[in-house]
């Protein structure tokens, strides 16, 4: 995203539309004017926003249609449609989004708001083409050439296909804390092979070099193959692949590091934090996953929260794990409902609980526990190990647990254990000290695992 991104406002209302063109030209953005779905259609015939803020109520032709043709066509489908309406209903709201909105905005507008909608989505349209550029990079170039990076290229492929799907999320924050330890791991490996992948390609080139001044005079069959191949391509080329594949991993832990805004920022000693701070801004971030919408029912948060002091802790981390005991909670309960008919939904609800508390001196307790289908005996004994996961192919790489277990045990000095009976839901439990050099005096109950 931009200064210099254009919007497209399609607004009837005069007043209405003078007050956001104002508003966004002074933010420094590119504006243009629409005053009718008809006249919108046809100004996107011939230039191409970055963003569309959409009036629902138009005479004529009204938002929710102008919406649907938008998205009917190739070359507008792309652009990220924010409705603006005085219409509040559920209904209204859940019909904008399937018409492929990715916000909504009720009148009367507050020009803060609006700028911060504005900017989210900009940038979440800008790191899903740099994403999408990335993945195509690297699956051309690094699966063709170096079959020692294909396997951390799987791995890092999987991560972006959940990225991108995470960026259907309607706000940054919703997108950036379900995927950063997944992207951090696969770029992490990439990164410490390549220098040896670099050095191991010079010795071949070396020792090619080596044969051609002991043997200048190759056989038909050498020097067939090496007019094949290309050979003198090939040692102009792949030291350049290779720092493209080195530049397109750096672009990535950018992206990642700049996504972080709800980590409350990677501290490099542990600082006095509000653990209550911390589960409510990740809350907020699956707010979008809660919600009742068309495909899946509400999901209830109810809190139970305690007198916790501050904890002495790294809160980007913590908040880390919070994400994902919780994501991973809300996996469970929709995968639940899909099996379940609407009747057993209303009669007994899916909900998350989680209870704070200071459970003996010195030492805080975080429990997050669902009513979902629970867990087998034999997926707990796993759910802590690296790459474990009982999610569908595609769905997870089972870093999220085993990362998890390091920060609180290894960070920490803590415990990560899961209680779980299959039918009967799932607890996470979370014991840290409230400060770093607090002995654990009481006896912990056993380890257990959980999802990942």
């Amino acid at each position: 995203m931009t200064r210099q991104s254009l919007i497209l406002i399609v607004e009837d209302n005069p007043t209405n539309a003078r007050v956001l063109f104002d508003v966004l030209e002074a933010a420094g953005f590119r504006v243009l004017l629409a005053q009718s779905g008809e006249s919108a259609l046809e100004k996107l015939s011939a230039i191409t926003p970055h963003l569309i803020l959409l009036d629902v109520m138009m005479p004529g032709m009204d938002g929710f249609e102008t919406c649907r043709r938008l998205k009917a066509a190739q070359a507008t489908q792309a652009i990220p449609v924010i409705f603006m309406t005085a219409l509040t209903e559920t209904a209204d709201k859940v019909k904008a989004f399937a018409l492929g909105a990715v916000d909504y905005i009720t009148k009367p507008i507050q020009q803060e708001e609006v700028l911060a909608r504005v900017n989210v989505h900009l940038r979440l349209q800008t790191l899903n083409r740099e994403l999408q550029d990335l993945n195509q990079t690297l699956e051309q170039q690094v699966i063709q050439r170096t079959v020692e990076l294909s396997s951390a290229l799987e791995q890092l492929q999987q991560s972006q296909l959940h990225l991108v799907n995470s960026e259907k999320m309607s706000a940054l924050g919703q997108m950036v804390a379900g995927v950063a330890h997944e992207i951090n791991n696969p770029v992490g490996f990439l990164t410490g092979n390549l220098q040896p992948a670099f050095n191991y390609v010079e010795d071949l080139l070396s020792l090619i070099d080596l044969y051609q001044t002991k043997y200048p005079q190759p056989d038909s069959e050498i020097e067939e193959h090496i007019e094949t191949i290309d050979l003198a391509f090939v040692r102009e080329d792949l030291p350049s692949l290779l720092n493209s594949m080195k530049e397109g991993i750096g672009r990535i832990a950018n992206i990642s590091n700049s996504l972080r805004t709800f980590s409350r920022t990677d501290c490099k000693r542990q600082v006095a934090f509000n653990l209550h701070e911390g589960l409510d801004s990740t809350l907020m971030i699956l707010g979008h996953r809660l919600k009742a919408t068309a495909n899946h029912p509400e999901i209830k948060a109810v809190k139970h929260y305690g007198n916790l002091p501050l904890v002495e802790c790294y809160p980007g981390q913590l908040n880390q794990v919070f994400m994902n005991i919780l994501s991973n909670a809300i996996d469970a309960l929709d995968e639940q409902n899909q099996q379940r008919a609407p009747e057993e939904i209303q009669a007994n609800p899916s909900q998350i609980q989680i209870w704070t508390e200071v459970y003996q001196p010195g030492w805080v307790k975080v429990r997050i526990l669902d009513n979902g289908p629970g867990l087998s005996p034999e997926a707990r004994s796993h759910l802590f190990d690296p790459f474990f996961t009982t999610k569908p192919v595609g769905k997870g790489t089972g870093l999220g647990l085993s990362i998890s277990s390091q920060i609180i045990t290894q960070k920490h000095g803590g415990k990560l254990y899961c209680n779980s009976t299959p039918g009967k839901g799932t607890e996470f439990v979370i014991e840290i000290p409230i400060q770093p050099s607090v002995p654990l005096s009481a006896a912990a109950p056993v380890r257990g695992n959980a999802r990942s």
